[in-house]
């Protein structure tokens, strides 16, 4: 058995760049995937745009990348067939953060209901759709995550200084 060869493959292994992430969520099985996906994803409030006349709702993000061993990625989560947008006690300033803890789909009128994004400190968004129809794609290279996130005081505000640092 020869340890060397084994080793090279391995390094070689480790040191090839991941595929950008690619999700589509279509039921609600389909949105608890991209959900563990997007927790503890950092964005601000500006990074929320909704497009009433196009029904579209996009969301930019900072996310951690669990799967690969902590490092953060930019990515965007777009919604489809949107009819309504609420936030519940989200705070507005444009440059807050804001750290998304999961994701979960509440059937209504089939084929649509609505999804919730809950985030950190308790607070909401609303999204109605016709019917569920979302997309989570990575858009830049991964960068190092100087800090795994955390759920204590104070955590949310420097992952969001790491990510806008790179």
């Amino acid at each position: 058995m020869n340890t060397e060869v084994k080793g090279a493959a391995e390094e070689t292994a480790i040191k090839s760049p991941m595929e950008p992430l690619r999700l589509l969520a279509e039921d609600a099985d389909d949105l608890s995937i991209i959900s563990v996906a997007l927790q503890d994803a950092i964005m601000r409030p500006k990074d929320i745009v909704w497009e009433r006349n196009a029904r579209l709702l996009t969301v930019a993000l900072s996310r951690f990348c669990w799967e690969c061993g902590g490092t953060r990625v930019m990515a965007a989560m777009q919604f489809g067939d949107v009819i309504a947008v609420k936030s519940r006690r989200l705070p507005r300033g444009p440059e807050i953060a804001l750290e998304l803890l999961a994701m979960e789909f509440e059937p209504g009128d089939a084929p649509g209901g609505r999804i919730i994004m809950m985030f950190a400190g308790g607070g909401d968004l609303r999204v109605e759709v016709e019917c569920l129809d979302a997309v989570l794609t990575d858009l830049s290279e991964r960068w190092p995550a100087r800090i795994a996130p955390t759920h204590l005081e104070g955590s949310i505000e420097a992952a969001l200084a790491e990510a806008g640092a790179s």
